[in-house]
């Protein structure tokens, strides 16, 4: 006989999904969207305190000294962060997470080495003023790109062509030494490591609805903590140029 009283919870074909299930669905992908954001400033965070460390740590031991001698070790100290970039860039999907997460903290250590000079170069308060002042304005422009409504994506090959033309204007500066150039690239340098912090934050948080739940995702974590990284400390470093006070 028939229970007339039993009433059938389940869904059926064609039934309107309640409001109520897509508000849960949403504070799931809420919270997970800023578990993985967060993971990636972390990651970035640690990566810029490691570096720093290193860096100071390099030139009072009087090593970074010996990187300023313009031999091979010299050579060796500079190109070392790029190698590291590229062979996380181009091998994210050989590598595994836990060896991308090495080679991260490796690319911190060897950075901090080739950044220890700028302490012969700066006092060491302008150095902190100027760091202090990157991350005051990092924290606003990731902000901004995390909850501004508006496509950046557009900027995105702008940016990129930008940062190619700033390389080679400042390698043919090498040879000018001219220093109106020098300050040119500077400050067109600080506006495009701007740009690239809010819009490599809106394509961060844009990408994780594709990867949530995927294999990839620790590692997008490692890369995406890489690319904030390079946009914080370029930022930092043209910003020096201008704060930054000799000793």
């Amino acid at each position: 006989m028939a229970n007339w009283n039993d009433t059938d919870q389940r869904q059926g074909f064609g039934t309107v999904p309640r409001a109520g299930d897509a508000v849960a669905r949403q504070d799931t992908f809420d919270a997970g969207l800023r578990k993985h954001m967060l993971s990636i400033y972390n990651y970035m965070a640690s990566g810029v305190l490691l570096t720093g460390i290193v860096a100071l740590l390099t030139a009072r031991s009087g090593l970074a000294m010996t990187f300023m001698g313009g031999g091979p070790l010299t050579w060796i100290i500079m190109l070392s962060p790029l190698a590291f970039v590229f062979a996380m860039s181009f091998g994210i999907n050989k590598f595994s997470k836990a060896t991308l997460n090495i080679m991260f903290w490796a690319f911190a250590t060897v950075m901090g080495l080739s950044l220890s000079t700028i302490f012969l170069v700066y006092t060491g308060e302008s150095i902190a003023a100027t760091f202090f002042a990157t991350a005051g304005a990092f924290a606003g422009l990731s902000l901004f790109g995390y909850t501004t409504k508006k496509d950046l994506s557009g900027f995105g090959t702008f940016l990129t062509m930008g940062v190619i033309g700033l390389f080679i204007a400042m390698l043919i500066n090498l040879w000018l030494q001219s220093s109106t150039l020098a300050l040119a690239v500077s400050f067109i340098g600080v506006l495009i490591f701007a740009g690239l912090t809010a819009w490599d934050t809106q394509r961060l948080k844009q990408e994780y609805q594709y990867l949530r739940g995927t294999e990839f995702a620790g590692k997008a974590i490692i890369m995406g903590a890489l690319s904030l990284y390079l946009d914080f400390i370029n930022m930092f470093l043209f910003l020096l140029r201008f704060m930054g006070s000799r000793d």
